[in-house]
């Protein structure tokens, strides 16, 4: 039997846009992003996005996106960041931000998030890793005017009673044993 190979990893997604000037201006503008090329695939101009020196683009987007706005195409695309500050300073970024739409801070017990509609109303999150896991989904309100402190208590006490609670580093662990065993 054929397997798939053992080092697969994500590497970048491509999203269909309307306007492709204004949609490559906003991330390059709220997430930090800057263009690694620009061209034209089979008629349809495309531009090429990263944020990390190892990947030529992280997002690529195309002129082309059919359909009205609320169609749903694509369900999210998910950015990591690093701390709570950074959650925060993102919330500040697209509060100021004009055609963002559909802010909502979420706990998920292994994750703090915010979700927010670009404004071609694909979804957005960006998110920081919380030190547990905890079985999904969960959906609790996230108060990014909290301190640090607090919301490492409130997730905690939210998560800590699930037969499924661990510390991050065991669950990762025993899915890396999973994923080898599905690799033997």
């Amino acid at each position: 039997m054929t397997r798939p190979p053992k080092t697969l990893a994500f590497s970048h997604v491509g999203i269909y846009v309307r306007d492709l000037e204004a949609m490559s201006a906003f991330y390059k503008r709220v997430f930090g992003f800057v263009e690694t090329d620009r061209g034209v695939v089979r008629g349809h101009p495309i531009v090429f996005l990263s944020r990390d020196p190892r990947e030529h683009h992280q997002i690529v987007m195309a002129e082309g996106r059919t359909g009205g706005l609320d169609d749903l195409v694509l369900n999210q695309i998910s950015l990591r960041t690093g701390a709570l500050r950074d959650l925060r300073d993102m919330m500040a970024v697209i509060e100021a931000e004009p055609g963002v739409s559909d802010v909502r801070p979420v706990s998920h017990g292994n994750a703090w998030s915010i979700y927010f509609r670009d404004p071609e109303k694909n979804r957005i999150e960006v998110f920081v890793d919380t030190p547990w896991y905890s079985e999904q989904p969960v959906l609790e309100e996230l108060d990014l005017t909290l301190s640090d402190e607090e919301i490492h208590a409130r997730t905690l006490a939210a998560i800590e009673d699930s037969p499924s609670f661990k510390p991050a580093e065991v669950w990762r662990e025993g899915l890396k044993k999973k994923l080898e065993d599905a690799l033997a």
